[in-house]
């Protein structure tokens, strides 16, 4: 066990992790540099596109130094916010972590977050200056806010650039020096700690792990804590570029299993494995079933395809454990389901997913959170829809999530990203000078109005150099109400929302404007109206297309052309009592962009 080491690597999004992962590859011969290709370790083309990792991965190298051969096991991690649960249960299957900082950047909110993370659970942090090679890095700078952050000494940053491979050799001989070898018993009950799982639609899930205690055979009968399942270990083995079967891994090993599961919610990321004979008498700390924070409907275009949209929800579950849903009917786009998604980036990764990987075109539905609400009688409803909200009369109170927000910014915004958290409800609870111009402002404030357009309008005010991290500090009670979208009298479920009172009248009136240019013409006239109960707020009229029915009277008497426009008259008020309103596919995404 002296010769393994587990790192794992974390950075915030953009800093150049899968880069320099590549390298480490490639130095130690891990990947033949025929196969080397830009972000090795990035499976999907979604992430390549992006320049974005969406799932952890794990990779085993070997490594000789001083004449002693190591097996490094790596674990590259998510750097977005949405994904921090996966990032913790790869933090606590390592020892060390690499923490990489832009020198051209310097440290981002991200960064701050999964390095306390990383200190929770006592980890050696090798920090390193990624991107030397450009121009514009500023590395003394960026060191001073590393020493300040972590309090290390300025000589144990390491320099590197993952472009060019410079100062890689130094990063692999700091892992074997710097980080402690993995401490356990491989005679003791198996304690293996889950913090991935991947579906191969010939094997199953695979479910890597990382083994604490204990070792696990081929053939074994292993059970799942959490879910209590049980399994045969029919192969198991450690991850180099594919998976190589071994007959045992053993205490302070990074592997895999294949026991033919099938379904995605027995195999939990953050469960521990265990021996059925022999199990262990605790499970390791920290799992947690992930949670949603945002909500939003998925509809097919053609009502025909429900059941493929199944078929192809249930496959991207299995490779995306975090990802809930359940059916659910709406009167205006048909069936459909309702999907809990991590944050704003998973659902619209999903929504990519879903096009490329099964071609199924869908609809969305605004994207919202979830509320508490108490009614009259004391009974407590959970609502992730705003049309199960009970009538108004019944409501004693709503309560909604909070989340307490870290933004790091220049100075010169600090004024301007106030200005946004102050109008999105948010209150500054502190203000942080991490260097001269680099500032962490603090604010709690609800989640519903960050799931909107926040992050967009964050990036466009500071011109790209916010950084912003959250995680949830409860519910509050607010006074919301619940917005209603009416098209000739009729409601229509899909377009209605949850908003605070003071928001409501304004974007009513948005939603009716915008609507009203996004409407086909229609024979007849359509009202398009913004209502709260029964009070309505604002409203728009789409024009009737009128066919010229008096054309053919030239001449003669007027109550001729008069009976004309009367017979009209009445045909078009008969056509708006029987006639339905179709909204576009355009119209349901135009109204979600709304500024």
């Amino acid at each position: 066990m002296d010769h393994i080491r587990n790192f794992c690597i974390i950075a915030h999004i953009d800093h150049g992790k899968s880069t320099l992962a590549d390298r480490l590859l490639q130095i130690t011969g891990t990947i033949a540099d025929r196969d080397m290709q830009d972000q090795a370790l990035d499976d999907m083309d979604l992430e390549r596109e992006r320049g974005i990792t969406i799932k952890s991965k794990a990779i085993q190298m070997d490594y000789s130094l001083n004449g002693k051969d190591y097996v490094l096991n790596l674990i590259d991690t998510p750097g977005h916010v949405d994904f921090s649960y996966e990032v913790s249960r790869s933090i606590a299957a390592c020892e060390g972590a690499l923490l990489i900082v832009d020198a051209t950047q310097g440290i981002q909110a991200q960064t701050i977050s999964n390095l306390y993370l990383a200190l929770e659970h006592d980890l050696e942090i090798i920090p390193v200056l990624n991107k030397m090679d450009l121009p514009s890095a500023m590395p003394e700078e960026v060191t001073d806010q590393i020493v300040d952050l972590i309090g290390c000494k300025p000589e144990e940053i390491l320099h590197a650039s993952g472009k060019t491979g410079l100062g890689v050799e130094k990063i692999l001989e700091a892992v074997v020096e710097r980080v402690p070898p993995p401490k356990g018993d491989p005679t003791a009950p198996l304690q293996a700690l889950i913090f991935d799982s991947v579906f191969n639609p010939f094997r199953g899930i695979i479910a890597y792990y990382r083994v604490l205690n204990g070792t696990i055979r081929k053939g074994d009968k292993v059970k799942f804590f959490n879910t209590g399942v049980t399994y045969d270990a029919d192969e198991i083995g450690v991850l180099k570029m594919d998976l190589r079967p071994k007959p045992e891994v053993k205490a302070g090993d990074v592997g895999y299993i294949i026991s033919g599961i099938k379904t995605a919610s027995e195999v939990k990321v953050g469960d521990t494995i265990t021996h059925v004979a022999r199990p262990c008498a605790q499970a390791i700390q920290g799992f947690e079933d992930v949670k949603p924070m945002v909500w939003a409907g998925i509809f097919p275009v053609d009502t025909d395809e429900y059941e493929e949209l199944r078929d192809a929800m249930e496959k991207l579950q299995l490779n995306d454990a975090s990802l809930t849903w359940t059916p659910e009917t709406s009167a205006a786009l048909g069936f459909g389901f309702r999907c809990g998604f991590l944050g704003l980036l998973h659902m619209e990764i999903i929504q990519e997913r879903l096009e490329r990987e099964f071609g199924m075109t869908v609809i969305t539905t605004v994207p919202n959170v979830s509320y508490t609400v108490t009614t009259n009688k004391g009974e407590v409803m959970e609502v992730h829809n705003p049309s199960e909200l009970p009538d108004v009369m019944r409501i004693a109170s709503i309560e909604e999530p909070y989340i307490k927000a870290q933004v790091i910014t220049k100075s010169e915004y600090v004024g301007s990203i106030m200005t946004l958290c102050i109008e999105k409800r948010g209150m500054l609870t502190g203000q942080h000078y991490l260097t001269t111009d680099r500032v962490e402002l603090t604010f709690e404030m609800p989640l519903g109005e960050v799931v909107f357009d926040f992050y967009d309008k964050l990036k466009t005010i500071s011109r790209g150099y916010a950084s912003f991290d959250y995680h949830p500090i409860g519910q509050k009670e607010s006074d919301l109400v619940k917005l209603d979208i009416l098209l000739n009298a009729e409601k229509v479920d899909a377009l209605s929302a949850l908003i605070h009172r003071d928001h409501a009248q304004e974007l009513g009136r948005k939603m009716c404007a915008k609507l009203k240019e996004l409407l086909p013409r229609q024979q007849f006239e359509i009202p398009i109206q913004a209502a709260i109960g029964a009070k309505i707020i604002a409203r728009e009229t789409v024009r009737a297309l009128r066919k010229d029915v008096t054309a053919k009277c030239y001449g003669g008497d007027i109550s001729r052309k008069r009976k004309l426009l009367e017979k009209q008259k009445e045909g078009k008020k008969r056509m708006r009592q029987v006639g339905t309103v179709e909204v576009p596919q355009e119209a349901f995404l135009a109204v979600l962009k709304l500024d």
